[in-house]
């Protein structure tokens, strides 16, 4: 291990942090971290949750000021800084939270601050074309003209921050937990591009907790532990298993835990539900002692009366139940972990005790009163059940690391002793020690009755953790395997439609399904149902008209001989559905 240390000492660096030190209070964040960057590389920065790397990241970009500790960048030597002189230095931040108004168009959002203009006016058609050149000259990316951020998906919206940085001529690009919100296809595509960004000369700092990427990505990594850097090593040289034990001061041993009990009667039961564009038809069931794998699906909204089915049922513990509120769930021992957890899963401002028992304050309360000595027995119980890590139960959930908002959350239903839970990606954005202690109470949730749902794009975890996977590929199933004799492989093929030739160039009849990728199949359809026949009403068909006919164009198809033998597939949309008013 020690011949795996990287050599450090070369004569300049592009980013040279050094002795930085930060206090919280009692906690101290960071103890005399160093951290030394060699220009035109990839460095990786990883640790686990609450080791000090957004902290240290922080200090960097500005935002916190360092109680002790330099900071020089390509030798120019800091003392004190300010978010606006780090930009002036050529350091510039890719972060993982969606930081670009949803109500901007690309041009907008990639130019804000730094318009175009003709005369004392914004220039608002230049700054499209624009816009769409410089995607489509850096990352070959075309966008419909006049695209809202809002309907760009996750990798897009990346690539948006990471031209609207480019902009500014950046010598040094942190990357911070880029990769949480994006599937496998799309993380290829940005570890591509942050290659491509390091051969063009810029310094790369990236920081995640997915050591596979950081293995085959980085040249250099360091390691924090507990607010102090503790090695620098060479990704070539050690194994993902060396670089965790660095990270948690102990062998990690088996990563995932599987729920060793006999699955009991159904839980769950779902038959032919559908909602929207969203799934349709889905026929499921969840047991009794029962980790289910759930992977190719927007969400697990309906199954909490966040998202209102149009077709299906839905059984409960054999009995049919309709779900008009999260509250109607929440009453039926229904639990939700979302994956926004810091939007949806905790209140961050309040407390870890008022978090866990938000859910079950009915318990807790008498006479319109709450028992404040029985909330802070519950809260102290699961804290030490679940090894949360926190200085004080009256500690505000926003000062935990991501790994403990993330078993606040499951604390608050287990105060509730929920029956169902509804697990949506568990583990992301969780360091890998986290990841361990949630898979290992997952599977005590199982062996103790209650029933799992578990939808993750993380194929692996799910093999490791379920029993059961259910694949879903443009709203329906797909398949369902048995998750210790199946591989990521065959889920993969399964979730793109490459081993269902049904989606694989068959001719459609209608019978069968529209394409998902159009919103209306008519031009009728795009039509509100209220739209009358005066002048006025006429306009408003005739804009509606000039909308469809745009969509159109924006598909871009590919006609076949005849419009009865059209094919559908992810990149052309179904033309023998579309039917003309």
């Amino acid at each position: 291990m020690r011949a795996a240390i990287a050599d450090v000492t070369r004569a300049t660096a592009a980013l040279h942090l050094q002795g930085i030190s930060k206090r919280f209070g009692a906690t101290q964040a960071l103890d005399g971290v160093n951290l030394r960057v060699e220009a035109g590389t990839i460095h990786g920065l990883v640790g686990e949750n609450g080791a000090g790397k957004s902290t240290l990241i922080k200090v960097l970009a500005g935002i916190h000021r360092a109680d002790a500790g330099s900071l020089s960048i390509h030798g120019q030597q800091f003392d004190s800084f300010t978010p606006r002189q780090i930009e002036a230095a050529g350091v510039h931040f890719i972060h993982q939270e969606r930081l670009l108004p949803g109500s901007f168009s690309v041009g907008e959002a990639l130019f804000f601050g730094q318009e175009i203009k003709r005369g004392l006016f914004v220039d608002r058609r230049a700054q499209e074309r624009e816009a769409a050149r410089l995607l489509d000259d850096y990352f070959a990316m075309r966008l419909p003209s006049g695209a809202l951020v809002r309907d760009l998906d996750s990798a897009q919206r990346q690539i948006l921050q990471i031209t609207r940085a480019l902009l500014a001529k950046p010598q040094v690009l942190v990357f911070d937990e880029p990769s949480v919100s994006l599937v496998k296809q799309e993380v290829d595509r940005l570890l591509a591009i942050v290659r491509r960004l390091r051969d063009d000369g810029l310094t790369i700092v990236y920081i995640s907790h997915y050591l596979q990427e950081i293995e085959s990505l980085c040249d250099q990594v360091t390691v924090l532990r507990n607010g102090r850097d503790v090695a620098v090593v060479d990704p070539a040289l050690v194994s993902t298993a060396q670089i965790a034990r660095l990270m948690v001061n102990r062998d990690v041993g088996e990563q995932y835990f599987r729920a060793q009990t006999q699955p009991g009667p159904p839980v769950l039961q779902l038959n032919g539900l559908g909602a929207g564009r969203f799934y349709n038809g889905v026929d499921l069931s969840v047991r009794s002692g029962e980790v289910v794998g759930l992977t190719g699906l927007v969400g697990l909204k309906s199954l909490f009366g966040l998202l209102k089915p149009d077709r299906g049922g839905l059984l409960l513990n054999g009995q049919p139940l309709q779900l008009k509120s999260p509250r109607d769930a929440v009453r039926n021992g229904i639990a939700l972990v979302p994956e926004e957890r810091r939007t949806h899963g905790v209140a961050p401002a309040l407390s870890v005790l008022e978090n866990i028992t938000l859910a079950s304050l009915g318990r807790f309360s008498r006479w319109g009163l709450l028992d404040g000595a029985a909330q802070s027995r519950e809260s102290q119980r699961l804290i030490g059940e679940l090894a949360i890590k926190t200085s004080d139960h009256d500690a505000a959930v926003q000062l935990l690391s991501g790994g403990n908002q993330q078993k606040v959350a499951l604390a608050k239903w287990l105060s509730r002793h929920s029956t169902l839970y509804l697990l949506d990606e568990p583990s992301v954005g969780v360091d890998i020690g986290a990841k361990v202690e949630i898979y290992r109470l997952i599977a005590r949730l199982a062996e103790g009755g209650a029933a799992v749902l578990v939808l993750s794009s993380d194929l692996p975890e799910l093999i490791g953790i379920t029993q059961r996977i259910v694949v879903l590929h443009r709203g329906r199933i797909a398949g369902e395997f048995d998750s210790s004799s199946t591989g990521s492989d065959q889920l993969l093929a399964c979730a793109t439609g490459a081993s269902e030739s049904r989606h694989d160039g068959k001719k459609y009849s209608p019978g069968d399904p529209p394409c998902p990728r159009l919103k209306h199949q008519s031009f009728r359809s795009a039509i509100p149902r209220n739209a009358g026949w005066c002048g006025w009403h006429s306009a408003v068909r005739c804009w509606y008209f000039w909308r469809y006919c745009w969509a159109l164009r924006s598909a871009r198809p590919t006609f076949s001989a005849s419009v009865t033998s059209a094919t559908c597939s992810p990149s052309q949309p179904c033309w023998a559905y579309w039917r003309w008013a």
